[in-house]
């Protein structure tokens, strides 16, 4: 049995450049597979650090000639990228078996089957076991039937068997397959971030969340549980990508790296292990939870935590309470003041287009943006991606006026407010980067501040002209 795991080429995300992380999704399947399957031969294909095309894709396809090809979409902009690939593995062998997953096709399983012939099985929800699981049916199609968690076709029509249980420790997983990528490691870089010459890595501390912003897919996609991996595990991993594979910047995948002591305990565990000072950690944390373990901050420097972002989505308490955020502005304020104060990069994330969204509202985030300053921000539109609430709201009201898939990036506005239409809303996000990167001071601030990061961000912004950009897109 050989299984092929792709993921396809894509453009970058102009707003931040160079992002080419390893494909987290299909290594870690894939290790679980190699552990749990026996007499299975695996390869990875990472198309964009290889310079490979959609040619290549066919040549690879070709010569390894897969009896089950497996593809992955980055986001839901790149979901396209999928079916274009079924559609080369089966016209290399039409009976090869594609299979995709991921939280896009999870919740749009019966449209997905529906629109795209190529794609024979999806994977909903949580892969590992899933994807074992039909590797050692051997593609038996009378079989699918009894495995739990996917979606196919049987008889003309598309069935969806019921959901697999999640697995209970996932301490028990497999560390990611790196391995399936060694001669890429080096090319894994965020050059916004952390330059070209920092070998990037993803490590996985949780899945799911213990919160329920009403427009991320995390928390649904991970049927509403948050699960944990330990700071000692999560701490083994990364020193195990440090020393095995020159990983410097580690980017924590949890959406929300949690309250409590978690910080404490793996800022204790990095600074007993043999990592050297040039340790970079950029994690996703909430502003309560940046004031909560405000005594353990400084720790986490000396750990390695660099850059920290943070959703502060807004400063209207309506705003923040329709999308069930439990912050407040002046939690942002007290959070950014704190990341600052012990020399941690701090990164806000702030949305527009909420429904009640106008010009005003939109003016008095840019003054708050500006008041708060943080070190670096990125404002985005209002996006309804599918397994959303905002979704279903906004599907139910008529409220999505772009179907295109590949503009749900985050920098193309989909749906118009109650006073504004799409146009006025992509240009009040145009006017929300003029605004703050628009400033003369913070500018000079930025490309002449003595934090290495800082500079390399404004630097960035600069020279790719990421402001011009968005003025585009109107």
């Amino acid at each position: 049995m050989k299984i092929l795991f792709v993921e396809p080429p894509r453009d970058f995300w102009f707003v931040m450049g160079e992002y080419l992380p390893p494909p987290y999704g299909i290594i870690q399947l894939a290790a679980y597979l190699e552990r749990e399957a026996k007499d299975v031969e695996i390869e990875v294909l990472d198309c964009t650090p290889q310079n490979i095309d959609w040619k290549g894709v066919e040549r690879r396809i070709e010569s390894f000639n897969p009896d089950i090809v497996a593809a992955s979409a980055f986001a839901t902009c790149n979901v396209y990228l999928v079916p274009r690939t079924f559609e080369i593995a089966k016209k290399t062998n039409p009976n090869i078996l594609t299979v995709t997953g991921g939280q896009h096709f999870t919740a749009t399983a019966q449209e997905s089957l529906e629109t795209y012939p190529e794609i024979d099985v999806i994977v909903r929800g949580e892969g590992e076991q899933t994807l074992t699981e039909l590797v050692k049916q051997e593609m038996k199609r009378s079989s699918f039937l009894r495995i739990k968690g996917i979606s196919f076709r049987h008889d003309g029509k598309i069935l969806h068997n019921s959901s697999r249980p999640l697995i209970k420790d996932l301490n028990e997983l497999p560390y990611p397959g790196y391995h399936f990528v060694k001669d890429l490691v080096h090319k894994y870089h965020f050059a916004a971030m952390a330059g070209r010459k920092a070998p990037y890595a993803l490590i996985e501390g949780a899945r799911g969340c213990s919160h329920r912003c009403t427009f991320c897919t995390q928390w649904q996609h991970w049927g509403g549980v948050w699960r944990l991996k330990t700071p000692k595990r999560i701490a083994d991993e990364i020193e195990f990508c440090y020393n095995n594979y020159g990983s410097r910047f580690i980017w924590l995948t949890d959406d929300d790296f949690g309250p409590g002591n978690r910080a404490s305990i793996l800022a204790d565990e990095l600074n007993h292990r043999e990592v050297g000072d040039d340790l970079m950690l950029f994690l996703q944390w909430r502003c309560d939870d940046v004031i909560k373990n405000k005594g353990v901050l400084s720790k986490m420097r000396k750990a390695g935590l660099y850059w920290v972002m943070m959703g502060v989505e807004s400063p209207r308490g309506s705003t923040l309470e329709s999308f069930k955020k439990g912050i407040t502005a002046e939690e942002a304020k007290k959070a950014v003041k704190l990341l600052k104060e012990n020399d941690i990069f701090a990164h806000a994330m702030f949305v527009i287009g909420d429904r009640k969204d106008t010009a005003e509202s939109i003016a008095d985030l840019r003054v708050f943006a500006n008041e708060l300053d943080p070190d670096f921000a990125i404002f985005t539109a209002l996006t309804p991606f599918p397994g959303t609430e905002i979704f279903e709201e906004a599907k139910r009201n008529g409220w999505i006026e772009d179907f295109n898939l590949s503009h749900y990036d985050m920098a193309h506005a989909i749906m118009p407010t109650e006073t504004l239409s799409r146009r006025e809303v992509q240009e009040e996000l145009y006017n929300c980067y003029r605004s703050f990167y628009g400033s003369w001071r913070r500018r000079l601030g930025g490309v002449f501040s003595s934090n290495k990061l800082k500079r390399q961000l404004f630097w960035h912004m600069m020279r790719k002209g990421v402001v011009r950009q968005f003025k585009s897109l109107f």
